[in-house]
């Protein structure tokens, strides 16, 4: 059986990939098939962050201290956009401000 490729092999693995296709110089079928590969690639390598960073949550809830659920991808403003935060994150209803707004 194969060793499976660390990482940062399946990272570089990933940008000659995404090199190769941003050049132009391949046959639509061979872009294809680099495309699902890169793809491929792509949700193995968010798999293993999402278990690495399962791994830091555990390992930080052994240490006492309160981490968020790695496994929810929603942030606070419940956009869905991970990594996204809204400029409007953090104001209104939970911070005590008056929300009563005048539209018209």
């Amino acid at each position: 059986m194969a060793k499976q490729p660390s990482f940062e092999e399946q990272m570089s693995q990933l940008q000659q990939i995404v090199n190769e296709l941003q050049q132009g110089n391949l046959s639509l079928e061979e872009s294809l098939n680099e495309f699902k590969t890169g793809m491929e690639l792509a949700n193995s390598l968010q798999k293993q962050l999402q278990n690495a960073e399962a791994t830091v949550a555990h390992l930080m809830k052994d240490d006492g201290k309160e981490v968020e659920d790695p496994t929810d991808s929603r942030n606070d403003d419940g956009s869905g956009h991970q990594g996204y935060r809204s400029q409007f994150s953090g104001q209104g209803f939970e911070d005590g401000q008056d929300d009563n707004v005048d539209l018209f």
